[in-house]
């Protein structure tokens, strides 16, 4: 990717590596997530609905088991698709949508309606966010997490009103109480068929009166009040430096984040617009600007197996790796988000972070054992022993207090799983180092150093060295843990 945009100037750079973006995966979804069976016994039958009625406390079990598979499926899907798809922009932004609309499979359970969500913002992801605000703000997830279903005529529930507001467009302090409970009444009737889990729109439960939001009156329904934000001018204002943290620096310009969100604005929200002018902008090649932002930890695994061109014979591991450091695909841990930067990094995760490149660049240990050499109760124990060793994931990222003793050890056997996955990996430092240019091997280590550190190291490299110690040793070193 780096030789093909290299030769470019930034505008045509920017321009190519946009106009190639995809709104669809590559990687074939997991067969739970084309699921099309009822989310529930349909109503009327009597055998089915006496059967739910009576689900023993070992059916419930086994459903939330079933969940807990289908969500780890999902999400090493994901991963999969970060590490193998030809425009890493597209899942780049489509994390970015994420953690923007969130939804949390710990409250909405179902893991095909996290997947459904997930490709309706990888197809908007580069599109238009009006589109897009329409198509999210129906999402059944979204419906599901933010209590839609919730709001009816005579006794609507704010949530989505509120969030919709405050996290999706205007930010905080730029609307006020009355706009929240009017505009929750606009959104009575929004829910899902519990049957099918698409969207649909409840008539009897809509309030149809009079709304007055933002000083404008009318029988406003859910997307006439979407409009009405996005007529707002805080709407560009509040996504353009959003934007800019996420991908500038951690503190907006606030002139030129007025400049780019009126173009933003003018265009109508399309997303390459406010994008582009991000990317060519002199403050996003700006010296100061450079190695000032946290990797999350998504974009630490997937950015290592993806530029040290490592193969993974499964994505599940480096899904729970990530998880270990703080970052759970699928599963935010509130309303907002991730609030990424300088809060990914703690003593946890920073130690989290450092065993997972330490052990996926350790070329002179054997891999974790295989688990059907084990014998029923021997998980926890080598689980244990693989922490002791130094380990990819720490246990206390993995596993919290408050679970049951069966609950600890099925996350110790994700553990053992990942630590498996992460050993399973050979990295052939020789050859990668070779493909730098350079008459000596400094000058290709030199080379690759450039590559792979957004800013200067904080322990000097050894050029001299092996070529896996070299690499090891930017991997490892602070400088690396940014972007």
């Amino acid at each position: 990717d780096v030789r093909r945009y290299a030769p470019l100037t930034r505008a045509d750079a920017v321009a190519a590596l946009l106009r190639e973006t995809r709104t669809v995966a590559v990687v074939r979804p997991p067969a739970s997530a084309l699921d099309r069976s009822p989310l529930r016994p349909p109503r009327g039958n009597a055998t089915e609905a006496t059967a739910a009625a009576a689900a023993t406390e070992a059916d419930k079990k086994a459903f939330q088991q079933q969940q807990v598979r289908e969500g780890l499926e999902l999400r090493g899907w994901w991963i999969q698709e970060m590490l193998t798809t030809p425009t890493p922009l597209t899942e780049r932004m489509t994390l970015f949508w994420h953690n923007h609309f969130v939804s949390s499979q710990q409250k909405v359970k179902i893991a095909r309606l996290m997947y459904a969500q997930n490709v309706t913002l990888r197809a908007n992801a580069l599109g238009n966010f009006r589109t897009l605000l329409h198509a999210a703000a129906r999402d059944p997830a979204m419906v599901v997490y933010l209590d839609s279903a919730q709001n009816r005529r005579g006794a609507p529930n704010e949530n989505f009103a509120r969030e919709v507001m405050e996290l999706f467009t205007l930010g905080e302090g730029h609307y006020g109480e009355q706009d929240i409970r009017e505009a929750a009444r606009a959104f009575t009737g929004w829910s899902i068929d519990r049957e099918s889990g698409e969207f649909v729109f409840r008539r009897f439960l809509h309030d149809p009166g009079v709304k007055t939001v933002f000083g404008r009156s009318g029988r406003f329904d859910g997307d006439a009040v979407l409009n009405i934000l996005l007529a707002r001018p805080e709407t560009a204002t509040f996504l353009t430096a959003k934007l800019w943290r996420e991908f500038v620096s951690p503190e907006p310009d606030p002139v030129e984040v007025e400049r780019i969100a009126k173009h933003f604005r003018e265009s109508n929200y399309d997303l390459k617009i406010v994008l582009a002018e991000l990317l060519t902008s002199d403050a996003f090649y700006a010296k100061e600007n450079r190695g000032v932002l946290v990797k999350s930890p998504v974009e630490l695994v997937v950015g290592t197996l993806r530029q040290l061109d490592l193969d993974a014979a499964g994505a599940v591991p480096f899904a729970v790796a990530a998880a270990s450091m703080g970052q759970n695909l699928m599963s935010p841990p509130n309303v907002k988000g991730w609030p990424g930067g300088e809060t990914w990094i703690n003593t946890t995760t920073l130690l989290a972070r450092k065993q997972f490149l330490d052990r996926l660049l350790r070329a002179d240990e054997p891999a974790a054992p295989a688990m059907t050499a084990a014998v029923p109760g021997n998980e926890d124990a080598m689980a244990q022993n693989m922490l002791r060793k130094g380990g990819g994931i720490p246990k206390k990222a993995v596993a919290p207090s408050g679970l049951t003793d069966v609950d600890k050890m099925r996350q110790q056997r994700f553990l053992l799983q990942a630590e498996r996955g992460i050993a399973s990996i050979h990295f052939d430092s020789a050859r990668w180092i070779a493909q730098f240019p350079g008459a000596s091997a400094a000058e290709r280590a030199q080379a690759a150093q450039r590559l792979v550190l957004a800013t200067a190291p904080q322990h000097a490299p050894d050029y001299s060295a092996d070529s896996l110690t070299f690499v090891r040793g930017l991997a490892l070193d602070a400088a690396y843990q940014l972007k």
